[in-house]
């Protein structure tokens, strides 16, 4: 079979280095040439790199622990660099100093303790993550109110929460809801399938399986979801 040419690059694409192709790493690599980015994916691992290969830029067998073979494999010319194994402590440290050590002016890494992450912190990791906590704890939210589909966390515990509409609220007009007035919140839109229909100060009337984006305080969220 021939082999599958990688999307093209688009307007404002960055060109990315992910060390480690396991499915976290992977899956990073193959959405950000989904998007039309320059991937080179590397990893230590002949099999994980030929999985790849036809998903990716460049998909390379290279030790990163070894600076000099990051730099002759090209990743120092990247804008971005993930590190993205975190089960090897070692060479996560390593990975993530080599790359700053050759160039790369933002790197990211994967965290699988506090302690690993203090270590990535302190060598100038510019962002650390923690991918299963994360996931866990966005799922969790979400189970735990059904009335929840998604939410998006802003920073200085503000979050965007998309609602699906109760049966109590449904013929309701949005402007009767108490959200503004008894738990300062902020409706962003209401969403009718894939319309835009309404936010606040707009007349609309609810409908069912209308979905209802709501900005504010983790708290303040919480309590107007318990008084539906």
């Amino acid at each position: 079979m021939p082999k599958k040419a990688p999307p093209k690059r688009t307007k404002g694409s960055r060109t990315f280095g992910v060390v480690g192709l396991g499915n976290f790493g992977g899956t990073v690599a193959k959405e950000l040439q989904r998007f039309g980015n320059h991937v080179m994916g590397v990893d230590i691992s002949d099999a994980k790199v030929t999985a790849h290969a036809d998903d990716l830029s460049q998909a390379m067998i290279v030790d990163a622990r070894d600076d000099v073979a990051l730099r002759e494999a090209g990743l120092g010319e990247c804008d971005v660099g993930m590190v993205a194994m975190g089960d090897d402590l070692e060479a996560s440290i390593l990975a993530s100093i080599n790359l700053k050590l050759i160039g790369v002016p933002i790197v990211w890494a994967k965290a699988t303790s506090k302690t690993h992450h203090r270590i990535l912190s302190k060598i100038g990791v510019d962002r650390v993550i923690h991918p299963e906590v994360e996931v866990g704890q966005h799922i969790a939210q979400v189970l735990h109110n059904p009335l929840v589909r998604d939410y998006v966390s802003l920073g200085n515990g503000y979050h965007v929460v998309n609602f699906r509409i109760p049966e109590s609220l449904e013929g309701k007009n949005l402007g009767e809801l108490p959200h503004a007035d008894d738990f300062n919140l902020r409706c962003i839109g209401v969403m009718r399938g894939t319309d835009f229909v309404g936010q606040d100060g707009v007349t609309c009337e609810l409908q069912r399986d209308d979905l209802l984006l709501l900005l504010g305080q983790r708290k303040d969220l919480r309590n107007f979801t318990a008084s539906l």
